[in-house]
């Protein structure tokens, strides 16, 4: 396996148009096996137990799986895209919940996240941040760029630190009724955050 060849097997995941209101967006392909590539260098997938918080169609925890996870828990509250990522994934370890993530209380060894960016609902990523902190001592998180003080400050309160933050732009197709350009582009940042009590 290869960053490569993950991307193209990403790419022919089926795919969905997102609920405006859950603010589902899709992780493109080339991006999520980036960020899957970079977790794997770090030895934070193979052999470990992850949580893809608001999975969508599982685009991140399919391909950590494809990277040598142990097991993935499938998390969305939206059944359709529990019933999507099912669908996507081949893989036996696996778990699918279709719960909103605040029910969520398994401990993991990584969390990786395409969380709601709090547009349209305030603060939604904060829910995804404090659970992601609860349950684990590593996470990677997909955030508008724009969010930066705010991470760095709900980190710090919940004992984390930002080790590293990628840069990527999000090109997001025309989905909702409310969207006037067939394209539109944002600057993301998946952050990558670990306990402070944990050695670099």
């Amino acid at each position: 396996m290869n960053k490569k060849k993950l991307s193209v097997i990403l790419s022919k995941l089926e795919g969905f148009f997102g609920d405006v209101k859950l603010e589902q967006y899709m992780t493109d392909p080339e991006i999520a096996a980036d960020i899957l590539w970079f977790v794997h260098l770090h030895g934070d997938l193979e052999g470990k137990t992850i949580a893809d918080l608001g999975c969508g169609n599982g685009i991140l925890g399919i391909g950590a799986l494809n990277l040598g996870a142990e097991k993935v828990y499938f998390v969305d509250v939206d059944k359709k895209m529990i019933d999507l990522a099912k669908k996507n994934c081949k893989f036996k370890n696996s778990n699918f919940l279709n719960e909103d993530v605040s029910s969520f209380d398994k401990k993991v060894d990584v969390v990786i996240q395409n969380s709601p960016f709090g547009v349209k609902n305030k603060k939604a990523d904060e829910k995804f941040l404090k659970k992601a902190f609860e349950i684990s001592d590593k996470v990677y998180s997909f955030h508008k760029i724009e969010s930066k003080d705010f991470i760095e400050k709900i980190s710090s309160k919940n004992g984390f630190k930002v080790n590293k933050v990628l840069k990527y732009d999000f090109y997001l197709k025309r989905s909702m009724k409310f969207h006037k350009r067939k394209e539109h582009k944002v600057v993301v940042g998946c952050w990558v955050l670990e306990r402070k009590a944990l050695k670099s």
